[in-house]
This record gives structure tokens, C-alpha cells and sequence, in this order.
């Protein structure tokens, strides 16, 4: 997968407005600010400024260089070339998704923002959008996806897997973003509940598809060993 300055400057404009917004953020952010919200979109932890301002840029760096190396380690690293686009959207939409954290936790200690909830499930629902749009168009890799051992050990399982994973995250995308609108306790566990029961499922999926596939190939490492090794 060849990186330029094309395809990396929207990533590096993202972690450019996420630094030039901590700069801003420490001349007045105060010494204690909330840093974690429980289910109810209420502050349940306090940290410093250093945690509350500084954390999102470092995290949002060490994700950006961490995934520039993953398709280098990957076993699979001739398929990135096959779903570049995919990936570099991907990518761009997990810094997108720790920009808009790191807004709303600066909009928090500005007093600006009572209950998260509003803002952060329709975050979380707009990346699901993203990544569900995208899930029919990655290839079998060991990093990116839906990877369980039957969908890394079978094509046909990785495909009709990451085609209903697809459906399966746009539908619970919409449930989040409709969750933040409506705010209410019903909405937000009806969300939070289909994601689980859609994530078991496409479990379930990627197990029945491949136990039928006459293609697959033993898992990585689980071969039978010869002479005793």
C-alpha cells in the first residue's frame, strides 16, 4: 500500500486541528475536568489537565503511526492493496471519531455541556455508519474487519460475514445517532443492545458459513504437527 502526501494529509490535518485545540484548550482548562462518563452521559471520573487535554492528540498520534505500520506486519499484506481506499477511510474516520471525543470532553469542562450523550452517541453512530458502508469492501487481513478464526480460515466466510456486518453496523449506527436525538434510557439500551446481539451474530454467522465451506484451510497453527513437534 503506497502512502503520499494525497492520501495522509487529511489524517494530518485532523491531528493538526486536534493539537492546535489543545494548545488553546491548556492556557484555560481547568486543573480538574471530567475525563470519563458513565451509560447515563454523567461525568464518573475526574482527571487533570494534562489527562483531560493532552490525552486525545497522544492517543490520536499513536493510532495514526500504529495503523501506517499494521498493514507492513500483517501476513496478509498483500490484500491491503486490494481495499486501499477502504483502509485510509477507516483510518481517517477513528481520528475523526477521537477528535470529536476530545470536543466534547473540552466542552465538558467549559461547562458548556451537562449530559454527553447527545453528542457522543451520535459520534459513535456516524463512525458505525462509516464502518458499515465500508465492511463489503475489505479483504482478509489479520488487523481490520470482522476476524474470527472461521473467517480467517475461510474466504467465503470472510465475505458473506463482512456483507451482512455491513447491514448489521449501518442499522446500529442509525440506532446510536437516533438514540442522541431522542434521549431517552430506552433508546440508548436499544442501541447498545442491538450492537451486542449483532456482533454475537455475525459470530454465529462467520462459524455456520465456514463449517459449509468446502474451500476453508485449518486455522493458522493448528495443523497437526509432524514428528512429534
Amino acid at each position: 500500500m503506497r502512502l503520499t502526501w494525497r492520501t495522509e494529509l487529511p489524517a494530518l490535518l485532523v491531528l493538526g486541528l486536534m493539537v492546535a485545540l489543545a494548545t488553546w484548550a491548556w492556557s484555560w482548562a481547568p486543573e480538574r475536568m471530567p475525563v470519563h462518563w458513565g451509560i447515563n452521559g454523567q461525568p464518573d471520573r475526574w482527571g487533570g489537565r494534562i489527562e483531560g487535554v493532552l490525552v486525545f492528540p497522544a492517543i490520536g498520534l499513536l493510532l495514526y503511526l500504529l495503523m501506517l505500520v499494521l498493514p507492513k506486519l500483517d501476513p496478509g499484506r498483500a490484500n491491503y492493496a486490494r481495499f486501499a481506499d477502504a483502509y485510509l477511510t477507516v483510518r481517517l474516520a477513528v481520528l475523526g471519531m477521537i477528535a470529536g471525543v476530545q470536543v466534547v470532553t473540552l466542552a465538558a469542562a467549559r461547562g458548556h455541556v451537562a449530559d454527553v450523550n447527545p453528542f457522543l452517541l451520535p459520534l459513535v453512530g456516524v463512525l458505525l455508519l462509516v464502518l458499515g458502508n465500508l465492511m463489503g469492501k475489505l479483504r482478509p487481513n489479520w488487523f481490520i474487519g470482522i476476524r474470527t478464526p472461521w473467517t480467517l480460515s475461510s474466504k467465503r466466510s470472510w465475505s458473506k460475514t463482512h456483507r451482512a456486518g455491513g447491514w448489521v453496523f449501518v442499522a446500529c449506527g442509525v440506532l446510536f445517532v437516533a438514540a442522541g436525538v431522542v434521549q431517552r434510557p430506552w433508546a440508548q439500551w436499544t442501541a447498545l443492545g442491538a450492537l451486542g446481539a449483532g456482533v454475537i451474530g455475525l459470530v454465529v454467522l462467520s462459524y455456520v458459513v465456514w463449517r459449509d465451506d468446502p474451500d476453508k484451510v485449518p486455522p493458522a497453527g493448528t495443523a497437526p504437527a509432524n514428528d512429534g513437534t
